[in-house]
């Protein structure tokens, strides 16, 4: 049943227009937008509710009405406390206005901490006043996007900019602000890098909740099992291992989601080819008779148990469960092929026959080509990164070094999304992975520098950013510390970047290990429990604390020592938002 407050007193004719009420069985606003499930959704007429004078759009969009009040009738409302606002619709303005408008923005979407802008002209965009808005931190230039940094607030922030806006998230607008579907394409030349940051982040960013979820469940499960709370035989146990291990293990399916939402392609062909890389008779095959081996003799060996039309079928020992790489690609290569047979198949067949033919060409391609060439990229990656390892005595001091003071740059940039892959892939490969683990104790360094300016500083406004930065820090978002506290100041970033590199250092010198993407901040330190080691399994996680420890302590000292508040200059006056 639709809420008092969702339809004003000037609209109740929307009502008969939308087959009356007992035609509605949801409905919800936020700002100026009103959004309707209806149970019969011909029933419905759009242009009469259109031609209304209050009212400026109103469409079906993914099986939901919606339908935005003119601005002087939200106003109005407003105006009469008839409806309230919403919390962030000002900043929301106030962003949209300085990146340009709406008439600039190619699309947006958002991270943990920030709103990312695809923009037209950056140069008309007004990074002074975003900047000495309240509820924004900092606004960063990387990549091709021009970024707001939100904070913990980010969602919430960033939906009512969609709402503000009228854009679809993610997706590109027109010359008036209006949402498009352009085929993925963001307009502008970008570099390679940036374009493989853009994909990778557009792909692993929105599994990351659940993904964290699923890591701090299956790492807390090792952790119970070892200390006999919970036996891994118990019904209980298993439980909640179906999902802890299952997310991980059919992440391909839901890669295939979120690529083909990123290349602009039907979800459920993603879906398709991901489920195809997981199904069991695939998976199983390769602990039967091995036909042949290509490349015998080298690194890249690989054995092949079935053939398709007589060409080899070559996997990896464990199939490509819980792998990344393949159904990124596949999905990529399938998007321009969906878009081609759309174009050439009648109408009165689409509906089936385009899947038929994205499924039926690439499901073979990519067992016979791209999950090869994508287990030999991996395998390549693997060996580089593993041979600073091997390096005798300094080589695991050296990449704890590199990652440990390098990470947050690499944060500040967003250029760290490129090293994710490579743990997922070595996790994939191996069950565990040596090259990243050092970066574990980097938001904990930055976090304790935050922690020795807090208890130093006489600066009211300063204190009160930085004790909900160090708390953000603890657990693992340290946009908030970077660019709000340290940045600014230099000396302290540095600090934590020196503090970093030791912490890391140590951590890479004891081999660390990390068997699982997790949680961040404390709810990740499971991910550094092996349950197949019995007592042992949890000697990684002590190495984590330990380093955790050295560049906490490293970096609260040297911060507490060196700190001093700087002589206070006139200040422009901050933007309120209303």
């Amino acid at each position: 049943m639709p809420t008092p407050h969702t339809v004003p007193e000037e609209l109740q004719r929307v009502y008969a227009l939308l087959g009356g009420e007992e035609n509605i069985s949801y409905t919800s606003r936020r700002g100026a937008a009103l959004r309707y499930r209806l149970k019969d959704q011909s029933l419905a007429d759009t242009p009469a509710i259109s031609a209304l004078p209050q009212v400026e759009s109103c469409a079906f969009k993914n099986d939901w009405l919606y339908l935005t009040l003119q601005p002087q009738t939200y106003q109005k409302l407003i105006k009469e406390k008839r409806i309230m606002p919403s919390k962030y619709d000002g900043l929301a303005r106030i962003i949209i206005q300085n990146v340009g408008g709406k008439a600039n923005i190619n699309s947006v979407a958002h991270c943990i901490t920030r709103v990312r802008f695809k923009l037209k002209d950056e140069s008309k965009a007004n990074k002074e006043v975003l900047e000495s808005t309240d509820g924004i931190i900092k606004v960063m230039q990387s990549s091709g996007q021009y970024q707001v940094v939100i904070g913990n607030n980010v969602a919430d922030v960033y939906d009512a900019v969609l709402e503000v806006g009228h854009f679809q998230g993610g997706g590109t607008v027109d010359e008036d602000g209006n949402a498009l579907d352009d085929g993925g394409s963001d307009g502008g030349k970008k570099s390679p890098i940036s374009v493989l940051i853009d994909v990778i982040s557009g792909v692993l960013q929105p599994t990351l909740g659940v993904l964290c979820a699923a890591g701090i469940i299956k790492g807390l499960l090792a952790l119970f099992s070892f200390i006999g709370w919970i036996p891994e035989a118990s019904g209980t146990y298993q439980v909640w291992y179906s999902v802890a291990d299952g997310f991980f293990y059919f992440l391909p399916i839901i890669l295939g989601y979120t690529a083909a939402k990123k290349f602009k392609m039907n979800e459920f062909i993603g879906m398709a080819l991901g489920i195809a890389l997981c199904y069991p008779n695939m998976v199983n095959s390769t602990g039967g008779e091995v036909l042949g081996t290509l490349f015998g003799g080298s690194a890249f060996a690989m054995n092949y148990y079935q053939s398709f039309f007589g060409i080899p079928v070559v996997m990896p020992a464990s199939g490509y469960t819980s792998s990344v790489v393949p159904v990124i690609l596949a999905v990529a290569l399938a998007a321009p092929l969906e878009r081609w047979l759309k174009k050439v198949v009648p109408d009165v067949i689409k509906l089936f026959v385009v899947p038929l033919g994205v499924l039926a060409v690439m499901v073979p391609l990519t067992y016979l080509v791209i999950g090869p060439v994508s287990s030999i990229l991996c395998s390549v990656l693997s060996l580089v990164f593993g041979s600073i390892y091997a390096i005798p005595v300094v080589g695991g001091i050296l990449a704890g070094i590199l990652i440990g003071a390098l990470w947050q740059v690499l944060v500040i940039f967003g250029l760290h999304w490129s090293l994710v892959p490579i743990m997922l892939i070595n996790i994939a490969n191996m069950g565990y992975d040596t090259f990243l683990p050092p970066y574990f104790c980097v938001s904990f360094a930055q976090t304790f520098v935050v922690l020795a300016i807090v208890l130093k500083t006489k600066d009211t406004k300063l204190k009160k950013i930085a004790i909900l930065a160090f708390i953000s820090g603890v657990f693992g978002v340290t946009e908030p510390a970077i660019y709000g506290v340290t940045l600014p100041k230099k000396k302290p970033f540095i600090i934590s970047c020196i503090a970093g590199a030791v912490g890391g250092a140590f951590i890479g010198m004891m081999g660390t290990k990390i068997y699982m993407m997790g949680g961040l901040g404390l709810f990740g330190l499971p991910c550094f429990i092996d349950p197949a080691q019995g007592g042992a399994g949890i000697i990684s996680m002590i190495y984590v604390v330990l380093g955790i420890v050295i560049a906490s302590v490293l970096g609260f000292v040297l911060t507490f020592i060196t700190y001093k508040d700087e002589e206070k200059a006139v200040q422009p006056e901050k933007v309120q938002n209303v």
